[in-house]
């Protein structure tokens, strides 16, 4: 697939090893921005989870960080034809970036194979492979650009993610909203959706997401979720 069309802008992905993923659209929908300014988006790929966001909420400033030259170049592209072409786009690691503001809120799809084999495609490894993104990284780099109301948005499959908030406590950053997604209702959740923070609640807010009913059309919660991003939805 070369593109992938929302009602509002258009994802090119001919130079990225990673393409749009109902991971990327689920995350850029579930996401919190009520008394959000500025945000970060580490690794950003193709720029889809900085689109939604401006989308959702034009008066954003964001921050996109990419290593990738593919993937910079379709997301340069990607936000110069968009209605938003003033998200700033940084060609560089997260561990080089100079951030110059504090974030309220620090959004990322980053990768999780660990220790796994790796293909031929090296720009398809460092998306998918945590040597390029470690979770102690990610959670060094939040801490670095955060101030105390901050917050850090992603999505894992459920067992990384079970890892990736163990690590998170010892930062003192706890789980605030935590979204269990299955495929439909009858399967266990593969995907967690995951907001952390430094507040620590009394208890997460805990919400579960299936994403096809047995006829294999889209649930009416997950429609609720995306409506404004599908073309046909």
């Amino acid at each position: 697939m070369s593109g992938f069309e929302f009602k509002q802008f258009k994802v090119q992905q001919l130079n990225t090893a990673m393409k749009v993923s109902t991971d990327g659209i689920l995350l850029g929908a579930w996401v919190n921005l009520q008394e959000t300014k500025h945000v970060l988006d580490i690794g950003c790929g193709t720029g889809l989870l900085s689109l939604m966001c401006k989308q959702r909420k034009p008066n954003l400033y964001v921050d996109a960080v990419e290593i990738d030259s593919g993937a910079i170049s379709d997301a340069r592209n990607n936000i110069a034809q968009s209605p938003w072409p003033d998200v700033q786009l940084h060609h560089t690691d997260i561990k080089s970036f100079c951030a110059t503001i504090k974030y309220d809120l620090v959004i990322c799809n980053p990768p999780y194979f660990n220790d796994s084999l790796k293909g031929q495609n090296q720009s398809r490894n460092i998306a998918r492979h945590t040597d390029s993104l470690s979770f102690q990284a990610l959670l060094e780099a939040f801490i670095k650009v955060s101030h105390r109301t901050s917050r850090l948005v992603f999505i894992l499959p459920c067992k990384e993610a079970e890892q990736f908030v163990a690590m998170a406590k010892s930062a003192q950053l706890f789980l605030l909203r935590h979204g269990l997604v299955s495929s439909t209702s009858e399967k266990a959740p593969t995907r967690s959706l995951m907001e952390l923070g430094f507040c620590k609640p009394q208890s997460p807010q805990v919400q579960s997401l299936c994403i096809y009913q047995h006829t294999r059309n889209y649930s009416p919660e997950y429609i609720a979720l995306c409506k404004d991003f599908y073309l046909k939805m």
